[in-house]
């Protein structure tokens, strides 16, 4: 079995206070290396943050198994800090912000259609 079959890709939405975003950009800008171990120890990898001028917040990352991520960084010591102190930029959120990030299911991946396309050519001209 190849990563592509066992990577899931995870995408969530979040809403940082507007009146915060300069800040929320600044101290992303080095995050704690604690924290960066912890979510490498996690199982993600790719991770990305990407963030609208009005505060909406979209992220993305790549794990072979979300809740083993999710379960590993809930109970990593390192995280807790981090959390604390960045759960004040968020709106409407209850809980950690890596707990309690709604997730956008996925409708389209070029690749996998991309696969499958070529799976049936190959089918086709055996």
């Amino acid at each position: 079995m190849s990563e592509a079959d066992t990577t899931q890709r995870v995408c969530f939405q979040l809403q940082v206070d507007p009146a915060r975003l300069d800040e929320y950009r600044s101290r992303h800008k080095a995050v704690w290396p604690d924290m960066l171990r912890a979510i490498e120890a996690s199982g993600r990898r790719n991770y990305s943050l990407f963030l609208r001028a009005d505060g909406l917040l979209i992220g993305y990352y790549e794990t072979d198994d979300d809740a083993a991520s999710q379960a590993a960084l809930e109970l990593d010591p390192r995280t807790a800090a981090w959390e604390a102190d960045m759960g004040g930029f968020f709106i409407s959120l209850g809980g950690r912000p890596d707990q309690s990030a709604p997730r956008l299911p996925e409708v389209f991946h070029l690749e996998d259609q991309l696969a499958a396309l070529d799976s049936e050519h190959s089918a086709t001209h055996d």
